[in-house]
């Protein structure tokens, strides 16, 4: 069977993240979206995304194909459940099409498929907020999916341990003089990975691969560092998808980060209002502030994105693709992509000079700036041009 995953009526709604990648590659818990699927179909899948990200992500029809919807967290149950799709049906729970059955390559009319009802609620990112809000549910699955069957590595005596049950480290990772507390959920510590010394870990915690906490830095969970990340100072329930570093003190908080992010050093985000209210993030769809209906809601950041030693971010501020902010004082709680300034102001962000950054930053971790990387950012530049102000 060929499984494809679409970005559905989500993809809007997780902007600015879906601006630069499909649904299927956002990350929460330990692996991606994509990478749950793949894991437990035992396949590789493509994807039914915008057409602008369709030559970086391309769309492989075969004569029979099953349509995951890729803001879905995939589970042993609904992966099961898919493998008795069969033509003319599709899997529903409520009013979200879970994933439905195509014969060849024309598409199909989704209200004349005959519906088969998921009986359990699945695990949804339906926006952003929800990856960091839903992340220590997703951490615990993943935690579940990739150590079943499998032993940890030995942990070293030099670490103060509490839970050791429910810690797990991959071949290759470094942790030594940590404290890691599993006893409010599980800590999964990638290959190559590494603690250093004096750090204070609180699960659900997930280091990826290739990620680093540095010396003395204090994470609460549910928090995930992405591959070849750094972290460092104070951390609490936030994602940081890959590529991106915070590593240095200050504080982050109920936060998501995408890739190739950095957060200069002593920056803070506030993620609690001072009158205690619900937080509203600021929608690309309906170009207003949304209700989240979170007490706690921190920084959302864009790839590409950052900021300079001693920044500030108000509570539930979102920050766009290609942002570069500085200065004193604290910025609006939306800036768009591609905005270069803070506080006193933002100008635009010159293409050629954020593709000249991006390829100087990639390169320094081996990954090359592709044609199709740059048609993306040219494309996200153009279209986000509405919200700047010059």
């Amino acid at each position: 069977m060929n499984y494809i995953l679409f970005d559905g009526p989500s993809r809007d709604n997780l902007l600015p993240f879906t601006f630069t990648r499909p649904v299927a590659d956002i990350r929460i818990g330990i692996l991606t979206l994509r990478e749950k699927w793949e894991k437990l179909l035992k396949t590789k899948t493509s994807t039914k995304t915008e057409e602008y990200l369709s030559g970086k992500w391309p769309l492989i029809l075969e004569n029979e194909n099953i349509f995951i919807n890729s803001s879905i967290v995939a589970t042993k149950g609904i992966a099961e459940k898919l493998k008795t799709i069969k033509t003319n049906e599709k899997l529903v729970y409520g009013d979200n099409v879970v994933a439905y059955f195509q014969k060849g390559t024309s598409d199909v009319d989704l209200s004349e498929l005959k519906e088969i009802h998921l009986n359990e609620e699945p695990l949804r990112v339906a926006n952003t907020w929800d990856i960091f809000s839903k992340n220590g549910k997703a951490i615990e699955l993943d935690f579940e999916l990739l150590t079943a069957g499998r032993d940890s590595q030995p942990i070293d005596s030099s670490n103060f341990i509490k839970s050791e049950e429910n810690i797990f480290i991959e071949e290759g990772a470094f942790v030594e003089n940590a404290s890691l507390n599993a006893s409010e959920g599980p800590i999964y510590i990638g290959k190559g990975a590494t603690i250093m010394e004096g750090s204070l870990i609180r699960g659900p915690f997930a280091l990826c691969e290739g990620a680093m906490v540095k010396l003395g830095a204090k994470i609460y969970g549910p928090t995930t560092i992405g591959p070849n990340c750094k972290a460092g100072g104070e951390i609490n329930n936030s994602v940081l998808f890959q590529n991106s570093n915070k590593g240095h003190d200050g504080f982050l908080g109920n936060s998501v980060l995408g890739e190739w992010c950095n957060i200069g050093a002593d920056s803070n985000n506030s993620n609690l209002k001072n009158n205690y209210a619900d937080v509203r993030l600021w929608n690309y769809n309906t170009e207003n502030f949304a209700k989240t209906g979170l007490q706690f809601c921190g920084l959302i950041m864009g790839d590409h994105s950052k900021c300079g030693i001693n920044t500030m971010f108000n509570t539930g501020t979102v920050v766009g693709v290609s942002a570069n902010i500085f200065g004193s004082g604290f910025p609006r709680n939306f800036i768009p992509g591609f905005s270069w300034g803070g506080s006193g102001g933002t100008s635009t962000y010159k293409l050629e000079k954020v593709l000249e950054t991006a390829q100087l930053v990639m390169q320094r971790k081996g990954v090359e700036l592709t044609g199709e990387d740059r048609k993306i950012l040219q494309y996200v530049f153009d279209y986000s041009s509405k919200w700047r102000r010059d």
